[in-house]
């Protein structure tokens, strides 16, 4: 068979499992996540040795460092996956919940009552982990799910597929519940996301170009999991050991993650005092200050190493251009704008941000209202780090994504963004006239 007729076969086993799947009691589905689990930490051996695999072809391609990392199994994990599995279990049964209830003028009972999606396609890149997330949030939601992963994990994806799919089956949910595409030919992504009819919904998961293309050629439902150029504001206000902290930990905790702060504003008034430690140990830990005319400005004053261009085995303090105020780095560069107050620092915010994690440092309470209310994304902070927007992190369990769209799901979102609901209604006899 072609690439077409092998994704439309997965794609119906799918369907014949969700229909099974959605009238399955919160005991089974949870039964089939401590299943999974187990059997995840059973193989964990042969989930790294895949993981080796993958991680040598990264290496020999040019792979960068930040992306290695999101790609790297190790035992720990391994088990940290699992863990994420037995979480979910111990979250409450999203299914049958019941959000509307009411007696008709007629005499009719209505419920209005939550239930599985369906049929969840995920399209990912480069982590692996993402393949037991999904596929745990799939059965915890009651839905099948057809799972997407880049080539770059293709040997790990497929490894953790086979071993989460045999454990759901063998703990009694239908074949089909998890299926996964291991062909590396990207044709495979345009046949799934045109199949209306056989998926209820598309979850691109990656970078900003993946999840254009699926917007812009998908047939099916979309849920937009969108990239992070997260900033971290500080204002006149703000505790400055807090700000170095919240900064150094916001840039520098994981290079490679969508809530990492990509761009830095700092007030007029502090940015002489503020500025010269928070860059002095961001050039310590091998970040790229992308610097306006200001910070630039501090640098030299302080003798901190300035230059003309970027360049990675030296990190110094180089000049922005407009393009940098809109880029996701994933990487170790971070811009750095000196901004005129709070205003200029939300208008900054709102015009280049990606509408995903926000933060500021300040102690003025009406500067902290204001900068809560107006900026536009996911999640905004108030003294806290960006890399708290994590499903994890929020008490939701493993996440399937974080959401950048205000339509259905926004934020990180896991098992009880996967169920819709419908109308049930119970009469007796009654007839419209």
């Amino acid at each position: 068979m072609g690439i077409t007729e092998d994704v439309v076969l997965l794609a119906k086993s799918a369907k014949a499992a969700s229909a099974k799947l959605a009238v399955t009691t919160a005991e089974e589905r949870n039964g089939a996540l401590a299943a999974m689990a187990g059997a995840l930490r059973a193989h964990a051996a042969d989930i790294v040795e895949a993981n080796e695999g993958d991680m040598e072809a990264a290496r020999a391609a040019g792979t960068s460092e930040a992306l290695l990392d999101r790609l790297m199994l190790d035992e720990d994990r391994v088990s940290a996956m699992a863990d994420a599995l037995d979480d979910l279990r111990a979250l409450p049964d999203p299914l049958g919940v019941v959000s509307l209830e009411s007696e008709l003028y007629n005499g009719i009972q209505l419920r209005r009552v939550s239930v599985p999606l369906g049929v969840v396609a995920m399209v990912y890149e480069a982590r692996p982990n993402v393949t037991a997330d999904a596929a745990g949030v799939c059965v915890k939601s009651g839905n099948a799910c057809v799972l997407r992963g880049g080539s770059l994990a293709a040997r790990s994806n497929e490894a953790i597929a086979d071993i989460l799919a045999a454990a759901a089956v063998e703990a009694g949910l239908p074949e089909g519940s998890i299926c996964a595409i291991t062909t590396t030919d990207r044709a495979a992504t345009d046949v799934l996301m045109e199949l209306h009819g056989l998926v209820d919904v598309l979850i691109p998961r990656g970078g900003a170009g993946l999840i254009r293309h699926c917007v812009e050629h998908a047939k099916v439902p979309v849920i937009e999991t969108g990239t992070g150029n997260c900033h971290v504001y500080v204002h006149a206000s703000a505790d400055p050991a807090w700000a170095h902290d919240i900064i150094m930990n916001a840039k520098c905790r994981r290079l490679g993650v969508c809530n990492a702060a990509e761009t830095l504003l700092v007030d007029e008034g502090i940015a002489p005092t503020v500025l010269p430690p928070v860059l002095r140990d961001l050039l310590d830990a091998g970040i790229t200050v992308h610097g306006d005319a200001a910070v630039l400005a501090v640098a030299r004053q302080v003798g901190l190493p300035v230059a003309a261009l970027a360049d990675e085995a030296v990190p110094s303090v180089v000049p922005a251009t407009e393009e940098d105020w809109a880029t996701e780095y994933l990487g170790p560069h971070l811009a750095v704008h000196v901004v005129g107050g709070a205003q200029e620092a939300i208008d900054h915010v709102n015009r280049y941000g990606t509408k995903h994690s926000e933060s500021i440092v300040a102690t003025d309470e009406a500067v902290i209202d204001d900068f809560l209310a107006q900026v536009d994304a996911a999640a905004v902070y108030a003294n806290a780090s960006t890399a708290f927007t994590d499903g994890g992190q929020f008490g939701l369990g493993a996440e399937i994504g974080i959401s950048t769209q205000k339509i259905h799901a926004r934020g990180p979102f896991a098992a009880d963004a996967l169920t819709s609901y419908k109308y049930v209604l119970r009469g007796a006899g009654q007839v419209r006239a």
